[in-house]
């Protein structure tokens, strides 16, 4: 005995699909979005322009993967997306506040964490984005309902369907695809369309 251990010999692993196939798929689910929601989109564009223009912010909130394409998003807009000598546009990612959150979620519950972000900074007048794949996430339904309550203009970026999220939103950007992945991906796409919208329409202004 040489008191070596053995090598294991492992099978090589072969990746379900390769990286063309992801391609298509986010490829045709942003085709059949763009003809089914792409006047969505224009509209939902301006109306964040609108309200910039007039002074208000946006708030941008969701969990997990979703809570990160949020601080993505609110950082393309505070920090410009293409152009570095404009003004920087007033956005806040609610998952950022550890303290915040945490102090909520245990003396309130996590389905609040959200919510009581919007109602302590919320106005009239701002826009509020929810991102959400499934449109059924407890403290963003709430939180929505919060920001409609107060009279913000209300985003959703969900999956196929919307979800509950659906009836809540203003303005609803259903992804067309149950695949979390593709669904984010086609997202963060969305998002960087419309922080570039919002350039231009700032430039423009």
């Amino acid at each position: 005995m040489s008191g070596k251990t053995p090598m294991k010999r492992y099978a090589a692993v072969r990746p379900a699909a390769g990286p063309e196939r992801g391609l298509a798929d986010l490829a045709g689910i942003l085709g059949r979005f763009i003809r089914a929601r792409g006047a969505v989109l224009d509209a939902a564009a301006g109306a964040v322009a609108a309200s910039l223009r007039a002074g208000g912010k946006v708030l941008i909130f969701g969990n997990g993967g979703s809570a990160a394409e949020a601080q993505h998003f609110a950082a393309e807009l505070v920090n410009g997306l293409a152009r570095r000598a404009g003004p920087p546009l007033p956005a806040i990612a609610l998952s950022t506040d550890t303290s915040c959150l945490t102090a909520v979620g245990n003396d309130r519950g996590f389905d609040r964490t959200f919510s009581r972000q919007i109602e302590a900074l919320g106005r009239a007048g701002d826009v509020a984005v929810a991102l959400t794949t499934s449109g059924r996430s407890p403290n963003v339904v709430r939180a929505l309902r919060s920001a409609r309550a107060k009279g913000l203009i209300t985003i959703g970026l969900t999956g196929r369907g919307g979800g509950a999220v659906a009836s809540l939103a203003d303005y609803l950007l259903d992804v067309p695809s149950g695949s979390t992945p593709r669904i984010q991906e086609a997202h963060l796409f969305l998002l960087h369309f419309l922080a570039g919208r919002l350039e231009e329409a700032w430039s423009r202004a």
